[in-house]
């Protein structure tokens, strides 16, 4: 009996298991990631071929799907690790080889640990002096617009913060169920988030005809549209633009803004890629102190979130999962339960906290350290710029892409013409028309990018968006393969027509 028990059996019969795809949370089966998907599966899998001695028409894949800087050969910032490296091994503090003013941000950050030790647990928010840090750091930002750091919270990166502020906001049943309104192309986060959550995803539609520019007539037309079935109750925006690399202007900043304050919608301000902005007549300016000088009236009432991480900028520091976010104008009874929400994850890792704290505070023109880390930051910042530009070159000089400038962020997302015949081809397999292109892409290729029906498009259009953090020798490789296949790939279907 016992051996029949071991091996699952009760009377002859198999246990069933309790957890099955029909007993499974449905919300879970409606998330979809595109930057993780079938694509980067079959990538793996490919790569695992290779290295087990398989043949293909190529010897490495190059993974341009997602904005994983050191995977992509970005080296780290030297500050930055040596502060980290100091917090987590104190015992270097005594060593020659660490500049003092690293030494100084480290003690400052293990101070205001418990145990003075990087190993405890924070308070949810975050540690305090860090907090500090990062309101003094968005004030300078801002050119003197107030920051309390009572405001500030620490994050897991900045989807931990964005999924915390959509939990908040998401309630409701039938028609009065939540409707968040996200920019189409969005980075996926979002749509995975709403249906996890079973929110209504309301689209707004980006301008691709004019740079992926967000039109305030597009946001009344969703917005009226969505109320007939949900009650539309926050914005959320990418600036600068994932997958689509705008940077949006002041102006525009300013409607959006004003329309939030008018329909009373919750704003939630993903600016992850703050520090990533390379068309000399663009500019990043944040949506708070657009916010500010709109004058107190809007400053005082719209209700923002606003979002940076670790991951992006010049710094690249996936890993660490740093981030925060700036809440301003909540409810403080919804504050102290968001404080509440923030409590049950007990804290962000701290080793990511004290690297949101070199990014928010460092080293200034007077320290030993400023030399290399400017030159360090410049020359990340200087080769994206370059690479963005060489990406929107070759990818416009062939027939059938078209490729809007990439103004900011770590992304191209080109729009391809694919043949009708192929098309066909593609719905025949069950599938979207740019996954086929994509997937034929990294079989033929070894080239790995996201097909853009992963981040959403307007019906009719085929885009896929790959990332612009390979070594520019590897990029000329790699829109080069890009090149040659989809001139090869319109006279395979071409000729079939």
């Amino acid at each position: 009996k016992r051996e029949s028990l071991s091996a699952g059996r009760l009377n002859g019969k198999m246990r069933e298991k309790t957890l099955t795809m029909d007993t499974l949370n449905p919300q879970v089966k409606a998330v979809e990631y595109a930057v993780r998907g079938p694509i980067v599966i079959k990538a793996g899998e490919i790569e695992k071929y290779l290295e087990e001695g398989g043949t293909k028409p190529f010897s490495e894949v190059i993974k341009a799907n997602i904005g994983d800087a050191h995977a992509m050969g970005q080296q780290p910032i030297t500050f930055l690790r040596q502060v980290v490296a100091l917090c987590t091994f104190p015992e270097l503090m005594d060593s020659p080889s660490f500049p003092e003013d690293a030494k100084w941000r480290a003690q400052r950050i293990l101070q205001g640990c418990g145990g003075h030790s990087l190993g405890s647990y924070s308070a949810s928010p975050g540690v305090e002096c860090i907090r500090k840090d990062i309101a003094a750091y968005i004030e300078q930002r801002d050119e003197g617009v107030p920051s309390d750091w009572e405001n500030i919270y620490l994050t897991t990166g900045a989807s931990d913060g964005i999924m915390t502020i959509l939990r908040l906001l998401v309630s409701g049943k039938d028609s009065s169920r939540t409707g968040v309104m996200i920019p189409i192309p969005q980075y996926p986060l979002y749509s995975a988030a709403i249906s996890e959550m079973d929110a209504v995803q309301v689209n707004y539609y980006l301008d691709e005809d004019n740079c992926w520019a967000l039109d305030i007539n597009e946001l009344y037309r969703a917005y009226q549209a969505a109320k007939l079935h949900c009650q539309p109750r926050v914005i959320c925006i990418i600036n600068p633009g994932n997958p689509t690399g705008q940077v949006q202007s002041k102006k525009c900043i300013e409607e959006v803004l004003h329309f939030a304050y008018e329909e009373n919608l919750f704003v939630m301000s993903d600016e992850v890629y703050q520090d990533n902005v390379y068309t000399p007549d663009c500019q990043f300016h944040s949506f708070k102190k657009v916010l500010y000088e709109m004058g107190p009236e809007y400053f005082n009432s719209v209700e923002l979130a606003s979002f940076h991480s670790s991951s992006k900028g010049y710094m690249g520091e996936c890993g660490f999962r740093g981030g925060y976010m700036e809440v301003i104008n909540m409810d403080p009874e919804v504050k102290a339960q968001l404080v509440k929400l923030l409590s049950v994850r007990l804290c962000p890792p701290l080793a990511g906290q004290a690297a949101m704290d070199v990014i928010v505070n460092p080293p200034q023109s007077d320290e030993h350290s400023y030399k290399q880390f400017h030159q360090e930051k410049s020359s990340v910042l200087g080769a994206l710029a370059d690479k963005a530009k060489l990406t929107e070159q070759i990818l416009n000089a062939v027939p059938g892409i078209k490729c809007n400038p990439v103004q900011g962020a770590m992304y191209a997302f080109p729009r391809i013409f694919i043949p009708p015949k192929a098309v066909e081809e593609a719905k025949a397999l069950g599938m979207q028309p740019d996954m086929f292109y994509c997937l034929r892409l990294l079989e033929e290729t070894g080239i790995c990018v996201v097909p853009g029906s992963g981040f959403g498009q307007k019906d009719g259009t085929h885009h896929f968006r790959m990332t612009i953090l390979p070594s520019i020798e590897k990029l000329k490789v790699l829109l080069g393969k890009v090149r040659d296949f989809h001139i090869s790939f319109l006279k395979e279907y071409s000729a079939l027509e």
